[in-house]
């Protein structure tokens, strides 16, 4: 349904999207992850044909943006952040511009709205002006008006942001419902949120993409170390060093020493079966073992560890890569001139050959009618010698019929 295609945004030399690519399948639900400034803003306002990339293509249910802007926009219904709203309008006067400028026809357009506004739960609030609602429901209408008129996908940016836990819980469920008739692309900053109404992940990190897989998948490459939280009663402060006597631990890490003076360590292990050793070293040293538990990876470590370290680019990096590009652009401009140049030595070549074709034909021409000129003067004198010859002979004749009278 939505696929990126070696796509660039670029201002001057700041690149806010670089080369990414990525598809969304028909049904999807797919998180956009990324830290602010990351590029998710950028990369939705190009898939919704609200800016153009610098380079590379965006296809829409098989619609490029550049040939098939219209038919695009019409596959989309858009939930921009920040919940921008008409405030003079009522919530249903909203919706129904909202349909109205999506074309949907009138005698489609009533059930439409109704649909949008039953589907958001917004019948009791419908003929209130929109300035009037809380954030929560100002939300819904937002999203009322991205889904009026059933459009084939749905880009929903921070739709939860700013929603007490109810409203969350309820906008949550009400997204899930919609994988039955659309593609949903859904950015957000609650990380837990979207692992749970979301079916696949694309991070993006400084304008580049540096994953695209499911939440679990994510959450288990991630989890190279498993880590345990233990909490013991030590009295003689031996605990750290166990670490010594049990080869499958990394490192030991005191979280909080406990009114009860119990601590409470975090515990880096590469084999989850070494519990058993931990035990029986923990009894060994007198140390009691009050808690143990694993701590699940979950999708906000795989982000963090995903997108923390990644390099800035330098000035250095950037200043190089733009000229790379002025040098490509350059040799780009220098082989159309190249090929501007053999163009018109061949035009040049073809309008000389041209030229003496006809200076030929005319010299032909000309001397075509002089040669027939001279035929008809010769042609001409040949004819009166002809008659004087005749008229001669007429005369002998005259002479010699008056000699035979006489």
């Amino acid at each position: 349904m939505i696929e990126v295609k070696n796509v660039t945004k670029q201002y001057g030399n700041f690149y806010a999207v670089r080369n990414i690519n990525f598809e969304i399948k028909d049904g999807e639900i797919v998180g956009f992850l990324g830290r602010n400034g990351a590029g998710k803003s950028t990369t939705m306002n190009m898939i919704t044909g609200f800016i153009e990339p610098t380079e590379g293509d965006i296809f829409v249910n098989g619609y490029s943006i550049y040939l098939n802007p219209k038919k695009v926009k019409s596959q989309i219904g858009y939930m921009p952040e920040g919940t921008p709203l008409y405030p003079e309008l009522t919530v249903k006067e909203f919706i129904s511009y909202m349909a109205d400028l999506k074309l949907v026809p009138k005698k489609e357009k009533k059930e439409a709205v109704k649909k949008a506004i039953e589907s958001t739960g917004l019948e009791k609030v419908q003929n209130n002006l929109t300035k009037t609602l809380s954030r929560g429901y100002k939300q819904r209408v937002s999203l009322a008006g991205a889904i009026v008129g059933d459009p084939k996908i749905l880009i929903l940016d921070e739709p939860t942001v700013g929603l007490d836990p109810k409203q969350v819980i309820e906008i949550r469920e009400l997204i899930k419902s919609f994988r039955k008739d659309h593609t949903v692309l859904i950015s957000s900053h609650i990380l837990s949120e979207i692992s749970q109404i979301c079916e696949k992940v694309v991070i993006i990190d400084k304008g580049e993409i540096v994953a695209i897989d499911t939440p679990e998948n994510l959450e288990g490459k991630t989890a190279e170390i498993e880590t345990l939280n233990i909490t013991v009663d030590d009295i003689n402060n031996k605990f750290e060093t166990i670490k010594d006597e049990i080869k499958d631990i990394k490192a030991i890490k005191l979280l909080k020493e406990n009114e009860d003076k119990s601590k409470e360590y975090s515990i880096e292990i590469t084999n989850e079966n070494i519990r058993k050793d931990i035990f029986a070293i923990c009894a060994k040293n007198d140390i009691t073992i009050l808690e143990m538990k694993k701590i699940e990876a979950s999708l906000e470590d795989a982000f963090i560890k995903l997108v923390e370290d990644r390099p800035e680019y330098s000035q250095k990096e950037i200043k190089k890569m733009q000229y790379d590009k002025e040098i490509e652009e350059l040799r780009e401009e220098e082989r159309i001139k190249k090929e501007n140049r053999a163009n018109r030595k061949q035009a040049i070549k073809e309008e000389k050959a041209r030229k003496r074709a006809a200076k030929e034909a005319k010299k032909a021409s000309k001397e075509a009618k002089k040669a027939d000129k001279k035929t008809s003067k010769e042609a001409a004198k040949k004819a009166e010698k002809g008659n004087e010859a005749a008229a001669e002979e007429s005369k002998k004749d005259v002479k010699k019929e008056e000699g035979g009278d006489k």
